[in-house]
């Protein structure tokens, strides 16, 4: 099978500087190469394929856009390519990097103490430990403001009561970064595999995001340190600062599993044969899908650009960010059921990435902020008017 060459209709490579592109190819060549071969099988088993922890920490992909302690140092766009092409692979691959990344070592990194950073970052960069993010609870999603996770002081010590859930990498990390509720506000606080009043346990039988582990967290007077604070982080400020980060690259991944969508729908188009033994790619209405579908990308990919841009001068805004996440993950989905129309029943199988794809992209327009709150922001944004209640 010939290797990706990418989606580029706008000649969008242009905009990319060689560092830009080295960084697309590295990762677009391990995903060809070591993830794809694996994906296929992982999905049948709801497993996240572990033999590739370690080769992407060596090639530096966790907290690749962040600076010190072995951390890759990359610009912003360089970043989001490679969500981009990690999550053509599978949105659980970017998913598991993004957590690493943006919801495990930036918290620490952010918000942490010299003591914290220098014990975790050079471990969770490698991928010798692996992080998972507890903010979502049952009872409380989209609004994490009604967290009922407690932490109490006890001399020297915190104690954490409560529940998180739908955490990814719970069950295989290392690390927590978990959020809970104190006298002072909302804390978080690093808690290691192994602490006495810890568990975590997986969720089953998900029918989308199989190549990745979903994890539910509870504490039942787990006592920690007073060092395994986040010094820095105070109020709902910190956790929210940590999920514009993931947001980011969400915005960026999902254009990866859109081309992979719109290449492997084009591709069995213009060789699927029907109607006096001409491909069905000569058809209006399938011409009409396709040309939506690649106007539609280009459209994700200029805005991806152009936030990665302001990212990298400091001056994107969460609202921005919302903007990227919406309408790309919407971009994506559609892209993906398009596709899968357009191949009809072949569609459906495994064979192809397609349903796969649109499977994980549902979950995808959930999680981390559902596409009505980040309606919402936008909402805000334009008119000055909160309508969140």
């Amino acid at each position: 099978m010939a290797s990706f060459r990418g989606v580029d209709y706008l000649h969008i490579d242009s905009l990319f500087n060689e560092q830009e592109l080295l960084v697309r190819q590295t990762a677009r060549q391990f995903v060809e190469d070591a993830a794809i071969p694996l994906v296929r099988d992982c999905y049948r088993e709801g497993r996240f394929p572990r033999e590739l922890i370690a080769k992407m920490g060596e090639l530096g992909f966790y907290g690749a856009n962040l600076e010190g302690y072995g951390c890759a140092g990359m610009n912003n766009v360089e970043y989001g390519l490679l969500m981009q092409e990690l999550e053509r692979g599978d949105s659980g691959l970017r998913s598991f990097c993004s957590v690493q990344g943006a919801l495990v070592m930036y918290p620490i990194l952010t918000y942490g103490s010299e003591e914290q950073k220098q014990r975790w970052l050079p471990r969770l960069q490698s991928g010798e430990a692996i992080g998972c993010f507890g903010l979502t609870e049952p009872g409380f999603g989209s609004n994490p403001a009604g967290m009922l996770t407690r932490a109490r002081q006890d001399g020297g010590n915190w104690i954490l009561d409560g529940e998180k859930t739908w955490i990814t990498n719970g069950t295989v990390a290392d690390i927590a970064v978990v959020w809970a509720r104190t006298p002072g506000g909302i804390r978080g606080f690093l808690v290691e595999k192994g602490t006495r009043g810890f568990s975590a346990s997986d969720l089953h039988g998900k029918m989308s995001m199989r190549v990745s582990v979903t994890s539910s967290l509870a504490f039942s007077d787990c006592r920690v340190p007073a060092s395994a604070m986040l010094p820095g982080a105070k109020g709902l400020k910190g956790p929210l600062g940590c999920l514009t980060q993931a947001r980011y690259g969400i915005g960026w991944g999902v254009i990866g599993a859109a081309m992979d969508c719109y290449e492997t729908s084009r591709g069995y188009c213009v060789m699927r044969k029907q109607f006096d033994d001409k491909p069905i790619a000569s058809h209006q209405l399938v011409q009409e899908k396709l040309a939506d579908m690649i106007t539609g990308l280009t459209q994700a990919q200029l805005l991806a650009l152009h936030c990665g841009r302001l990212k990298d001068q400091g001056k994107l805004e969460p609202a921005h960010v919302s903007m990227l996440k919406r309408n790309n993950v919407r971009m994506a989905l559609d892209c993906a059921r398009q596709s899968r129309d357009l191949m009809g029943a072949n569609g459906i199988m495994d064979e192809y990435p397609v349903m796969r794809h649109m499977c994980n992209l549902e979950t995808v327009k959930t999680y981390e902020g559902t596409d009505h709150i980040h309606t919402l922001v936008l909402g805000e944004r334009v008119t000055g008017v909160a309508a969140y209640k």
